[in-house]
C-alpha cells in the first residue's frame, strides 16, 4: 500500500501469478482498507474514452478501482472543502500489466481516460447508485489543471455538460 499526497488516497500495488494457464491476480482485501464494499461494477471502454469527473452528492461512494484489462489514466479530485488538498488532483496509470488499484474515499470526484483498444475496470464502492444524487464536475475545467493525455477523445454529452469546479464550489460547497 502506497500513500499519496493527499490524505486517505491510498495507491494498491498488486501482484500478478503467471503460469502456462494465464494468471491469477487478488484485486482487494478489504481488511487493509478498514471498509465494506456493498456494490461491484464492471465497465468497458474503448480507446480514447474518457468517463468523469463524477460522484454522489448524498451517499458518497468510496471506490476501489482496478484495471482488468487494458490500460487507463484514473484521475481523483478532492472535493472535501475543509482538505488542505481541495480542489487538487492525483492522477496514476492503472493497468493489467501494472497490478496497481487506486483506493478513493468519499468525498473525491473521479474520471478516467482509456489508452487501449479494450479496457474493462472493476469498480467496488461503498454505496450503491443512485441516479438521484448523480453529479459531477466538467473534466476540462481549466482550474482543475488535469493534463489529459489526448484531447480527442470520446466523450459523452452528459459528461460534456457538467459544470465547473467553481460552480460546484459555489453550489455544494463538499461532499
Amino acid at each position: 500500500i502506497i500513500k499519496t499526497q493527499i490524505k486517505g488516497l491510498l495507491v494498491f500495488k498488486g501482484e500478478k501469478f503467471n503460469d502456462n494457464r494465464g494468471y491469477f491476480r487478488e484485486v482487494l482485501i478489504e481488511k487493509t482498507v478498514k471498509r465494506k464494499f456493498k456494490f461491484n461494477v464492471v465497465s468497458m471502454s474503448k480507446k480514447n474514452v474518457i468517463r468523469g469527473l463524477h460522484l454522489q452528492e448524498r451517499e458518497p461512494q468510496a471506490k476501489f478501482i482496478s484495471v482488468v484489462k487494458g490500460k487507463i489514466i484514473d484521475v481523483a479530485v478532492d472535493i472535501r472543502k475543509n482538505s488542505r488538498t481541495y480542489g487538487k488532483h492525483f492522477k496514476i496509470v492503472l493497468s493489467d500489466k501494472n497490478c496497481k488499484s487506486l483506493y478513493i474515499p468519499e468525498g473525491f470526484a473521479h474520471a478516467y481516460y482509456s489508452y487501449d483498444k479494450k479496457n474493462i475496470v472493476y469498480y467496488k464502492l461503498t454505496n450503491f447508485y443512485k441516479p438521484k444524487f448523480e453529479s459531477g464536475i466538467n473534466l476540462l475545467d481549466k482550474d482543475l489543471k488535469i493534463n489529459w493525455p489526448n484531447r480527442k477523445f470520446n466523450i459523452s454529452k452528459k459528461d460534456k455538460n457538467l459544470k465547473s469546479f467553481q460552480h460546484f464550489f459555489e453550489n455544494y460547497g463538499y461532499l
